[in-house]
């Protein structure tokens, strides 16, 4: 419980800087991508495409999704389609939209919020990892070996 609150509080704090329009401090404010056209549909790109594959990820999934840390009956380590590419696609697409909606706010808070996600969904992602090696063995060090977490080739 107390691991989840505390990955918890980064997500919920970046999700109300990212996505709470209101009076913020000045400095908060501050614009930093500039409010052009480009910025807008670079932003918006990526926050469909970051959306389409966070979807793609969780109907690939099917039965194996949950959204706590818990084995299903007949559980299955998924390392086709989005799960080739990274092994947390769903985290990975909704960060990728998160980015997307920081452009498109273009102010520090959005930028500031972003990261506090990250940061809280890596936390989650530590425990799953714990669980499915826990889980799978040696077929998911491999498959962790083989396959980055979040972005492919990177991390």
């Amino acid at each position: 419980m107390g691991s989840r609150i505390v990955q918890a509080i980064p997500v919920i704090a970046g999700f109300y800087l990212l996505l709470v329009r209101g009076r913020w401090p000045g400095w908060l404010s501050r614009q930093i991508f500039p409010d052009s056209p480009a910025a807008l549909r670079i932003g918006l790109a990526l926050t469909f495409a970051g959306i389409a594959f966070a979807v793609w990820a969780r109907l690939w999934i099917g039965r194996n999704w949950s959204g706590t840390v818990t084995l299903k009956e007949n559980h299955e380590l998924v390392q086709t389609g989005p799960y080739s590419l990274v092994r947390h696609p769903i985290y990975s697409g909704f960060l990728l939209a998160f980015l997307g909606t920081a452009i498109v706010q273009g102010e520090l808070r959005a930028l500031l919020g972003f990261p506090l996600v990250v940061l809280g969904w890596w936390l989650k992602l530590r425990m799953e990892e714990a669980f499915m090696s826990e889980q799978f063995g040696n077929a998911y060090l491999e498959y962790k070996r083989r396959v980055k977490a979040l972005v492919p080739f990177v991390v």
